[in-house]
């Protein structure tokens, strides 16, 4: 399966970057970095293996899944032979809000 990293994502990747090698440092953001490489390449692999996130079950939307990376969540889309990857964001944030940021920039 074809994964294709999103904008929002990209832009996800980055800021996380920076807040990891800013508190934490270069050496944990690598380890970060290389679960995350090993999430993707899960998904590529298994795409329907990911858990329907909490927060979008009640959209009757089996599509979207998640996987956890470490302390960062990965949220993605499954769309014939495409994953989309939307959302890579620490586990402890309010992804309801996020999303709801994200929509309302969108419009």
């Amino acid at each position: 399966m074809k994964v294709v990293f999103l904008r929002s994502a990209e832009a996800d990747l980055k800021d996380l970057r920076r807040y990891i090698v800013k508190n934490f440092g270069t050496d944990t953001w690598a380890a970060s970095y290389q679960k995350i490489k090993q999430s993707v390449a899960m998904i590529q692999a298994h795409p329907q293996a990911g858990r329907i996130p909490e927060e979008l079950e009640n959209l009757n939307s089996a599509q979207y899944r998640q996987v956890i990376s470490g302390m960062n969540r990965i949220i993605y889309e499954v769309r014939l032979d495409v994953a989309y990857i939307h959302v890579v964001c620490d586990t402890r944030r309010d992804l309801k809000g996020l999303l709801m940021r994200r929509m309302v920039g969108a419009v």
